[in-house]
């Protein structure tokens, strides 16, 4: 028995010597690769999703005059990149990325990748996107990874979507030293009369698995249409700054999206002002109002059934007088259907997982098509 065990011994240790030799070559490889690669500034490239040009901070979405005058909160989700996407075209056959974050989140109901990581799409040659693949963040507000590898060496557009729930204070792209890197040569997505989007977390992102699946960037694949994403987790409060942020965009369709936010007071005393802020500077352009989602846990939860009736009744009223004084371009949008009927679509009774996500840019996008300038 004793010789046994001697030979085992024996076998384990070559065994786990050959796994340390395999994970040394691995980790060799990867940094001969990652010696290899030639790291540009993302600012020199083409920056879709963002609502003002009035920013110094790249990749944040309100201009720097709100920093004194919005409340604390919505002026820190306002340095949240969501919905911010980099455009470029390269031949590389490697693409990488370094990236910081300014908060480096963590939440318990959604993926690190989705909080504040990056997202690769590449443009096909029929005009649609695809994926390539995800640039998972570290465990640090500073991460560096290879996104893709080994690819045929061919020019190619691509779309390098930001963090949702957090947001980048440098971006570097890798490719191969050997390549180039330029601004696009496509308008795709096209960025003239952009959508422009009012929400709050589930506009923001919460809780896709990664920045892709979020409403908004799906949305922006699908129609090849810029959309600024001006979701602001648990803080889409009517805010009369950001309808003026709002307006100051040369858009093709306003979207109001915030009922989940508000209070029954706010929506009587801000909805409208809110509104003509917007419509005194674009008289012709189509507004939706969208209803409270109907959360899957209304059904068991009593008090969010009648919170969410009676925020989509009031909805309805101020509408309706929007309406009866002749506002013109105004569309109210039930929430009936929005994401199925089946409760699968949320992480926790509210925020949608990517299925959710999914089956809300199915029934928006027809409806944003209808109505898009």
């Amino acid at each position: 028995m004793h010789r046994v065990m001697q030979v085992y011994a024996r076998r384990g240790a070559t065994i786990n010597m050959k796994r340390i030799l395999s994970a040394i070559a691995v980790l060799m490889v990867t940094a001969s690769a990652m010696a290899e690669l030639h790291y540009v500034d993302a600012a020199q490239f083409p920056l879709i999703g963002k609502a003002t040009t009035a920013s110094t901070i790249r990749y944040g979405r309100l201009p720097d005059s709100l920093k004194n005058i919005s409340r604390g909160d919505l002026w820190d989700l306002g340095r949240n990149s969501a919905g911010l996407a980099v455009r470029f075209r390269t031949n590389a056959t490697i693409i990488a990325a370094k990236w910081d974050v300014w908060l480096c989140r963590f939440m318990n109901h959604m993926s690190p990748t989705g909080i504040r990581g990056l997202d690769l799409y590449c443009l096909q040659d029929d005009g649609t996107w695809t994926f390539v693949n995800s640039g998972r963040p570290s465990i640090q507000a500073s991460s560096d990874c290879v996104i893709i590898r080994n690819m045929d060496l061919k020019e190619r557009e691509y779309m390098l979507y930001l963090s949702l729930y957090d947001g980048e204070t440098a971006l570097e792209i890798g490719i191969d030293s050997t390549a180039t890197i330029e601004a696009p040569k496509v308008d795709l997505p096209s960025t003239k009369k952009p959508i422009v989007w009012y929400g709050t977390s589930l506009l923001q992102g919460g809780c896709a698995s990664r920045p892709g699946m979020g409403v908004t960037n799906i949305v922006m694949r699908r129609l090849n249409r810029e959309v600024m994403n001006l979701g602001f987790s648990g803080n889409a409060e009517l805010d009369p700054e950001i309808a003026e942020v709002m307006a100051n965009v040369d858009a093709g369709l306003f979207i109001i999206d915030c009922l989940p936010n508000c209070s029954l007071e706010q929506l009587n005393e801000r909805l409208e002002p809110f509104y003509r802020t917007i419509r005194d500077k674009h008289p012709d352009v189509d507004v939706l109002f969208i209803e409270n989602p109907r959360f899957p846990y209304m059904r068991f939860n009593r008090e969010i059934k009648k919170q969410v009736n009676a925020k989509n009744a009031v909805l309805r009223t101020v509408f309706n007088k929007l309406t009866k004084q002749g506002e013109k371009n105004i569309f109210y949008i039930s929430s009936d259907g929005m994401t199925g009927n089946d409760g699968d679509q949320t992480i926790d009774g509210e925020h949608y997982t990517d299925l959710g996500f999914e089956r809300l840019a199915d029934f928006m996008t027809p409806i944003i098509k209808q109505h898009l300038k």
